[in-house]
């Protein structure tokens, strides 16, 4: 799945245009490497998000391409 979709999909972002542009802006790091919207993401991977000072860890424990919005933070842990 698509770094982009999943930050939606898991509801980390809100919208896709947003997580989109997250990453085309350097925000996004997956395994310490700034990633392009079009990374794949895979179960293991930790994202690094700066949402200006602030700065969110995560390690992706599943991806699903829908999920409900009760389940959506099982998708991730929080590091």
């Amino acid at each position: 799945m698509r770094l982009d979709k999943y930050l939606k999909v898991s509801r980390i972002i809100k919208r896709r245009t947003v997580a989109n542009e997250a990453c085309d802006a350097g925000r996004v790091l997956v395994n310490g490497k700034v990633a392009r919207a079009s990374y794949d993401v895979k179960v293991g991977d930790v994202l690094t998000i700066q949402f200006g000072t602030r700065e969110l860890k995560a390690e992706i424990l599943t991806v699903q391409e829908t999920v409900a919005k009760n389940d959506a933070a099982l998708l991730y842990k929080l590091l």
